[in-house]
Parts: structure tokens; C-alpha cells; sequence
């Protein structure tokens, strides 16, 4: 079994790196534009088509105002991307937003953020592959019917390729996204040049029709609200700049120049992409709506395509291919977005467990140098969210950019503080001028998230972003009392001093069922270690069984005694605790040490056979002041199979140094 749980790994992950070899695993800016704005790029997916739907409740005239949302969002992206330019320049290090709250305003704010962030992760991944599911079933109605099954397939198998290694995945996700990059582009230029060169009519399918307004008729603060919905929902295009900033490491040197080019370049494709969906949008005269009962005009049975496939489906009418090409690179590309959270989740979560606010696990890296455990517990959680919102974008949003809107706020304030603190030491001109320059980009940067903050807060806190706050909360606590345990045994670890006296006498027991070769290895073991004390012990719960097993014992020469403790109530773990306690209150200052038979097998379904006794008494046993638990192993004929077959490297055992001595 463990022969074939081995190769079975090595087919889906491949062969395990060498700790030496994590240099080899650093993206070049042409990989690392994929790995990590994935997410950015592809929120042209949807949070264009978040403003419509947002709109769409005051009716087909609130979509004049789509393209004046549009500039504010694609004004904000600007700002936030500038800004973070001068983060990956301060803070190479790939702690981003967590690493500048922590150090410029505190442990507390730097929690903050680190607890947003992760929630942010989770519904990045969660809402993008929502978002697929619904793209996809734009030209696949089995699809449609399906999402979530769609959703969490798509998940698990995300996972897969990036426990692989951070370049392998970079690999297989830099032709999809590209692709993507591209398609956008040519439907773009090609959808203007045949409007506005050409003069063709190129219409959506959904031109024409009317929309039953939900709130027709919306003046001052009403209307207001309803354009400040649209933004923070447009806004959604914003995820995904801060996880560059977490993931400098994962880039070549000199990584932050590197890291600050590629989120320029991130910043410049999104805008354009962006802003082209919501003019050309506005020119073929597309109409969505939450629900398609509210469209009227439409015919029986329509089925409302998604924003971009009817875009795609006007530009490209007349060759099917180039609309099934860009419904499905654009799917992919939001499976794919999710790869950003799949990068930038495990490398934050590693640098919390390393402050040790999370559990140290996360802070190690599996046998392809990936975050293994990070990466699974992301995708727990990300599943969880689908299936219990339906795979449904529209409710998923509702809960996204709180938490990265956050993080946006607390880590420009942090520059602001860094640069203030490093301006009062610099004396050379030239770098004052430069932190000068870089501490008013940041300035802009704070006001602008700040604003989003508020009215992020404002607008979906009673439809859903108060369950993401709630969420990011509980994770704050949580974090606090996981670093409050290690602190606590850390603390006790080494404060406790050891007054260096030696336990008066040893005082062994060996537990004893039948007498086999088992029990005879531990009461010569057990006679070894020249204990003051020795005996053996077994339990009484079968009376004919006991008593053959005293006769055996009485005509044996093994001169240990062998005490039979009653029990009858036919248990086998509390009869020995109380023993062992009876012992220890005779002596207080001896030492029992428990020897316990246990037979090791060389099959997995052979252990659920054996040893269940020895197990829940090791248990028990273990919280025992004053109490040494020793197991001594007998191998049985399987295990010695087992033995000599061909050496295998146990899981993780290269990353620690322990290899084939071959």
C-alpha cells in the first residue's frame, strides 16, 4: 500500500526537489505576469458586468453613468498600483501588506490585515471560479445547471497543479492567460474598428430589450447610494494587485525591480481591458439584469449570456469560433485567477505561522518546495464557500474586497509612516526627494482606499460583507490565541528549571496479554535497563484466558512476578491507569516506566488488527506526571516483507536529508 500511495503521488505531484533546488523554482517577469495577476486581469471578467447589474434596478437610463464608474474604478486601480510599486521596492521580503501594518503600526494592525488577506484568498478563489462556472455556461447549459459540481471540480483541480511547484503551474497557466490577454485585445480593437471605421451595426443579442426596473425612479441620496453601489461592486477589478507584493520572493533578481515591473504591467492591461468592456458595451447596447424575468422583450426560454459572451457573440457573429474561443480562454483565465490566491495564501500563511500565529505546519514546505498544507487549507475553504453560496457571483461579491480594501488602508498608512521615519535620518538630497515623492504617491493611495473603504462598507454591509467581517474577526482571535499557546510554552519551556535530582528508584511494569514472543522481548528489554523495580501485569477480562495465562506464566522460568488486576467491567485502559496511579502515590519520588508490546505489520488494513489496546493507553498514559511510556516493537512476517523491498523515501525525507543510502 505504501508502494502504490508513493506512486500514486509522484504521478500527480512528480519527484521531489532538493532544498538547494528552490533557486531553480524563481519566475522570470514572462511567468510571473501569469502566476500572479491573473487575478487582476481576469476581474474585467465580471466587475464590468457588476455595474450593469447594478444599474440595471434603476432601470436601462442608470447605464449612461456605467462609463463615469468605470473612470473612479480605473482612477483607483492607478493610485493603488502606483503605490504598491513603492511597497515591493521597501519591503522585497514577501510579507506585503502584513510585513509593512506589523512593523509601522504594530503586531495588532499587521494581525488585521494578515486576517483580511486570508479571507480575501479564500473568496478570490471562490468568486473567480464561481465566475467560470457561469461563463462557461453561457455556451454549455449543462454547465449552468451544474455550477457548483463545476466549481469545486475546477478547485480540486487547481490544487493539484500548484502543489506541483510554483514554476510548474507558472508554466501551465502562462498559455491560458496570454491567450486571454489576446483574445480581449482583437475582440476589442476588432469590435471598434467595426463600429467606428467600418460602420457596422453590430449589436448585442440583448439590444432591444427593456428592463422592469426594480427602483425606476431614483433621485439625490437614493441615486447616489445606487452609483455608489456600482463602484465599490466595480471595484472587485482591484483584487489581486496586493499579491505581487507577497510574492517578491517567488521572482528572479533583482526581484523587487522585477516585482515593481510586473505590476505595471498588470496595472496598464487591466485599465485598458476594463474600460474597453464598458464603452464597446455601452455600444452594442448589451442589457443584463439579476434576474432575466426583469428583461422584457425577451423571447421564451432565453437564456441571458454573460457580459462578455455577448460581447464576444456581437463581434465576432458570423465566425462561432472566435466567440467559443474567448467564452472559453476567458473561463480558464478565471479558473486561473484563482492561481494569484493559490500563490499568495501559502506564502502568507507561512510568514504568520513563522511569527507563530498560525500553526507551524503552514510554515513548511512540502517535497515539490511548495506550501503544501497552505495550499490545501485554501482549498477547504474555498470550497466551502461555493457550495454554501450556490457557486452564485453575485452573492459572493457581496463578501469580496472588504478584506483586501483593508489591507489596502492599513498598508498605505504604513508607508506613509515609513517613509516619515526614514525622512527624519536621510540627509542626501536626491533620496529625501525620492521618499518625498514616494510618501505623496502613498498619501493619494490611502485617501482613495480609505473612501473605498467607507463606501465598500456602506453598500453591501446588510447584503453579505458582514459575514466576510465576521469571518475575518474570528480568524483575528483565533490567530491571537494560537501565538498565546506557543508563547505559553515557550515561556514555560524556558523559564522551568531543572533542579537536576534524579528519580529515587525506576519502578517498570510490563503489560502482558498472552506469553509470546512480544512479551518476552519487552521483559528482556524492560530487564535491561536494571530497573529497582520489575513486574509484569496483565488485566483480567476473561476469566478462562487469565487463569491458562498464570499456569503458563507459574511453569515458565521467567522469574519477573505477574499481577493480575481485576476488571470487571471487562476494560483495559483504566484498570492500568489506576495501577500506575496506586504505584505512583506509594512513591512519589520513583519513576514508572510502562513497557508495551506492540507488533509492527507491513499492510495498512493489518494495523486496524493490532495493537488498538497499546494506542489508547499510550494515550492516556502520556499525560501522566511522573510516568515513562516505552513501546517495544516485534516485526511480524509481513513487516519483514516490507523491510526488504527496494528503498523508498519516506514523504519529506529529501527535504530533511534522509535519502537512499544507496
Amino acid at each position: 500500500m505504501s508502494k502504490l500511495t508513493t506512486a500514486t503521488k509522484r504521478l500527480l505531484l512528480g519527484r521531489p526537489f532538493r532544498s538547494e533546488q528552490l533557486g531553480h523554482t524563481l519566475l522570470p517577469k514572462r511567468i510571473a505576469l501569469p502566476v500572479f495577476a491573473s487575478d487582476a486581469m481576469s476581474s474585467v471578467a465580471y466587475a464590468p458586468e457588476e455595474i450593469f447589474l447594478v444599474l440595471s434596478t434603476a432601470g436601462l437610463s442608470a447605464y449612461v453613468y456605467a462609463p463615469w464608474v468605470g473612470f473612479a474604478v480605473a482612477a483607483v486601480m492607478a493610485v493603488v498600483v502606483a503605490s504598491y510599486r513603492q511597497n515591493v521596492h521597501a519591503y522585497p521580503s514577501g510579507g506585503g501588506d502584513y510585513e509593512v501594518a506589523t512593523k509601522n503600526l504594530g503586531p495588532t494592525a499587521g494581525l488585521t490585515v494578515g486576517s483580511a488577506l486570508l479571507v480575501d484568498y479564500v473568496l478570490t478563489v471562490a468568486v473567480s471560479i464561481s465566475s467560470a462556472a457561469s461563463n462557461i455556461g453561457s455556451a454549455v447549459p449543462f454547465v449552468a445547471e451544474h455550477k457548483v459540481l463545476f466549481a469545486v471540480v475546477a478547485i480540486i483541480l487547481l490544487t493539484s497543479i500548484n502543489l506541483r511547484g510554483v514554476k510548474e503551474s507558472g508554466f501551465a497557466f502562462a498559455i491560458p492567460v496570454y491567450a486571454f490577454i489576446i483574445g480581449m485585445f482583437f475582440m476589442l480593437i476588432w469590435g471598434f474598428v467595426r463600429i467606428e471605421i467600418f460602420g457596422d451595426n453590430v449589436q448585442a443579442e440583448s439590444a432591444g430589450l427593456g428592463l422592469d426596473a426594480e427602483h425606476e425612479h431614483l433621485y439625490g441620496i437614493a441615486f447616489a447610494f445606487l452609483i455608489a453601489r456600482a463602484f465599490s461592486s466595480g471595484c472587485a477589478a482591484l483584487t489581486g494587485v496586493e499579491a505581487i507584493s507577497n510574492g517578491v520572493p517567488a521572482f528572479r533578481k533583482p526581484k523587487s525591480r522585477n516585482a515593481a515591473t510586473t505590476l505595471l504591467l498588470l496595472g496598464a492591461i487591466a485599465i485598458v481591458m476594463f474600460m474597453g468592456i464598458l464603452f464597446l458595451s455601452q455600444k452594442i447596447g448589451a442589457v443584463i439584469a439579476h434576474d432575466p424575468a426583469h428583461l422584457i422583450g425577451a423571447p421564451d426560454g432565453y437564456q441571458q449570456k454573460t457580459l462578455i459572451a455577448q460581447l464576444a457573440h456581437a463581434v465576432f457573429s458570423g465566425f462561432p469560433i472566435g466567440f467559443y474561443f474567448l467564452t472559453a480562454v476567458t473561463a480558464l483565465i478565471l479558473v486561473l485567477a484563482a492561481n494569484t490566491a493559490f500563490n499568495g495564501f501559502p506564502v502568507l500563511g507561512s510568514i504568520l505561522a513563522q511569527d507563530r500565529f498560525l500553526p507551524r505546519q503552514l510554515h513548511t514546505r512540502g517535497d515539490r518546495l511548495a506550501f503544501s498544507n497552505g495550499i490545501l487549507f485554501l482549498a477547504g475553504a474555498a470550497i466551502a464557500f461555493v457550495v454554501l453560496f450556490g457557486a452564485e457571483v453575485t452573492k459572493l461579491i457581496q463578501l469580496y474586497i472588504v478584506g483586501v480594501f483593508v489591507s489596502f488602508v492599513l498598508s498605505q498608512t504604513g508607508m506613509l509612516r515609513h517613509w516619515t521615519r526614514h525622512l527624519k535620518t536621510e540627509t542626501e538630497p536626491s533620496q529625501r526627494a525620492r521618499m518625498k515623492r514616494s510618501r505623496a504617491i502613498n498619501a493619494v493611495g490611502l485617501t482613495m482606499t480609505a473612501v473605498v473603504l467607507v463606501i465598500v462598507l456602506v453598500t453591501k454591509f446588510l447584503v453579505g460583507a458582514w459575514i466576510a467581517i465576521v469571518t475575518m474577526a474570528a480568524i483575528f482571535v483565533v490567530m491571537r490565541m494560537i501565538r498565546r499557546h506557543y508563547d505559553s510554552v515557550a515561556r514555560e519551556l524556558s523559564e522551568t528549571e531543572w533542579n537536576g535530582v534524579l528519580p529515587s528508584r525506576t519502578h517498570s511494569i510490563v503489560l502482558v496479554s498472552k506469553l509470546h514472543m512480544p512479551t518476552k522481548r519487552a521483559l528482556a528489554y524492560a530487564r535491561a535497563t536494571r530497573p529497582d523495580t520489575l513486574e509484569a501485569i496483565t488485566v483480567n477480562v476473561d476469566e478462562p484466558d487469565t487463569r491458562a495465562l498464570v499456569r503458563e506464566w507459574e511453569r515458565s522460568d521467567i522469574a519477573v512476578p505477574l499481577k493480575v488486576i481485576e476488571s470487571p467491567y471487562r476494560e483495559i485502559t483504566k484498570p492500568v491507569l489506576d495501577y500506575v496511579h496506586r504505584v505512583r502515590k506509594d512513591s512519589p519520588r520513583d519513576v514508572v516506566t510502562v513497557f508495551i508490546p506492540e507488533y509492527v505489520v507491513g499492510h495498512w488494513w493489518e494495523q486496524v488488527l493490532h495493537n488498538q489496546s497499546a494506542l489508547r493507553l499510550k494515550g492516556r498514559l502520556l499525560f501522566e506526571p511522573g510516568v515513562m511510556v516505552t513501546s517495544v516493537p516485534w516485526q511480524l512476517a509481513s513487516s519483514e516483507r516490507a523491510k526488504s523491498q527496494e528503498w523508498q523515501d519516506a514523504p519529506g525525507a529529501i527535504r530533511r536529508g534522509y535519502q537512499d543510502p544507496k
